[in-house]
């Protein structure tokens, strides 16, 4: 990933670690958008923000588009709603920040792994994290893998 220091801003390790070792693996790489396992319209490395059906991009336009999205609209608002986010272990923040990915800063930030996170319970808040295993009301394979890969790297910083 070609990284500009304009796009990356406050960018971290922690980000960075999101980005490749579980962004990127889980959601893979669409240049075209399709409607995702629930019907919304998804492309690049699983962007729903403005995307429509017919739309294309560039493996670059998807390559920014992740990196400004990652930290702008879910490193960002975790380091507001985490107390001390960005001095917790970077494996746990950069699981927190691919869990943020794919199911919002809002339910992120009101979950039980963000309140244990700020009791300081960092190897529990790793494990609280797989809750989030369902899409559609029903548990989803692919996202009970994908939880048990940030949870993985969760517990090497916990």
């Amino acid at each position: 990933m070609k990284l500009s220091k304009k796009a990356v801003g406050g960018a971290t390790a922690a980000v960075l670690l999101s980005i490749s070792a579980l962004i990127k693996p889980w959601e893979g790489l669409e240049l075209r958008a399709y409607p995702d396992i629930v019907g919304v319209w998804t492309a690049c490395y699983g962007e729903t923000m403005g995307i429509k059906p017919g739309m294309k991009f560039t493996k670059q336009e998807c390559e920014d588009k992740l990196l400004v999205r990652v930290v702008n609209d879910y490193y960002r608002p975790l380091t507001q709603c985490i107390p001390d986010f960005d001095r917790k272990p970077v494996e746990w923040q950069a699981a927190a920040v691919s869990v943020t990915y794919n199911i919002g800063v809002g339910a992120a930030c009101k979950s039980t792994a963000a309140r244990l996170a700020r009791e300081g319970k960092i190897r529990e808040s790793c494990h609280a994290w797989t809750k989030f295993n369902r899409a559609g009301g029903r548990v989803v394979k692919g996202l009970v893998n994908r939880r048990n890969a940030e949870l993985a790297i969760c517990l090497k910083g916990a």
